[in-house]
């Protein structure tokens, strides 16, 4: 049976991630409803999807009967409002990254999907690449013995894109590109909160930030630091250390095809789109989805892959560090 999908927002994530849908097993997925604020941004985004069903808002995929589970492919702000709105209409929800703006947003929707017991999954495509699945694997073989540091990196000059760059949007280089960087360490360390964070960088003229670097130390002198920025190019690859050897993500690490372990190279090719995509390697997303219908087959509501707890801890750092910084948003001044 397949597992029918409403995609809230018609925007270009939204278009990669039903690319990525079309290259898994015809009849596992299928795309009924898609809604935007726009009705006609929608039926333009139907007709070239071929989706049967349109909507003009929000409310009215929420009300839709025939769906199992909500993309969320809105901009960061919206996240919690749409993310509880089709939850309490006991919709399963896969949430684009970052979950929610902060921590305490975070903890808002978690408790909306205990409280309407449905599936609630922060979408972190990157932890369920071919890629990702052999980093655990080679970590719990061994193969590079105990891990002593991780180091990462993630940037590009992207201040020209507003969402990026505009506060009321969003921007900022650790809500957007932080998030990837934090949840590779995390995936690592297994979820274990740092001993100590310690930020610094520096903002933007709309008051977000443009760079950050983060040091984090765990338990037994472990280490990792993880450098993200909107304002310069950088090398966008990922090193874990250990005693016994070295495992290496060189390049894309948000979306990873190949793996150094010890010197010995893996490729992990992603399959061809059907259309053109707006994002690098985005057929990968494929893997999430699978994910969150794997989950909904066993009638989880979160995933082992990209727990809750990890989606609160990664909220949790980012809220120190962007202290830190300095960098508030207007959802921080809310009681």
């Amino acid at each position: 049976m397949a597992t029918r999908w409403g995609i809230c927002s018609a925007g270009k994530i939204s278009h990669d991630f039903l690319v990525a849908l079309r290259t898994l097993t015809p009849g596992d997925h299928e795309i009924v409803a898609v809604a935007a604020r726009n009705l006609q941004h929608a039926e333009e985004f139907a007709k070239k999807h071929k989706i049967p069903r349109v909507y003009g808002s929000y409310d009215e995929l929420a009300k839709d009967p025939g769906i199992d589970v909500v993309y969320i492919g809105t901009v960061h702000p919206y996240h919690l409002t749409t993310g509880k709105l089709f939850m309490k209409a006991k919709k399963n929800v896969l949430i684009e990254k970052p979950l929610a703006m902060n921590s305490r947003e975070v903890q808002e929707l978690i408790s909306a999907a205990q409280d309407n017991s449905v599936f609630l999954m922060e979408a972190v495509w990157t932890r369920f690449f071919p890629v990702s699945l052999e980093i655990k694997r080679v970590l719990g073989q061994g193969e590079v013995g105990d891990v002593q540091m991780v180091r990462v990196d993630l940037g590009a000059p992207l201040t020209h894109i507003p969402r990026m760059a505009e506060k009321e949007l969003g921007g900022g280089a650790l809500l957007d590109l932080g998030i990837y960087c934090l949840q590779f360490v995390f995936m690592v360390f297994n979820g274990e909160r740092p001993e100590s964070i310690q930020a610094t960088g520096h903002c933007i003229d709309t008051g977000v930030d443009g760079t950050a670097v983060l040091v984090l130390k765990f338990s037994g002198n472990r280490l990792a630091v993880c450098t993200c920025s909107i304002t310069m190019m950088l090398s966008c690859d990922a090193v874990i250390t250990g005693t016994k050897g070295t495992i290496k993500l060189p390049n894309h690490m948000w979306c990873p095809t190949s793996l150094e372990v010890n010197g010995k190279e893996m490729q992990f090719p992603l399959p061809e789109a059907a259309m053109p995509l707006n994002f690098t390697n985005s057929t990968g997303l494929r893997y999430e989805a699978e994910e969150v219908r794997q989950c909904l087959l066993k009638g989880l509501k979160e995933s082992p892959g990209m727990p809750w707890a990890h989606s609160s801890l990664i909220a949790d750092v980012i809220d120190e560090a962007r202290r830190q910084l300095g960098v508030t948003y207007d959802q921080d001044n809310i009681q």
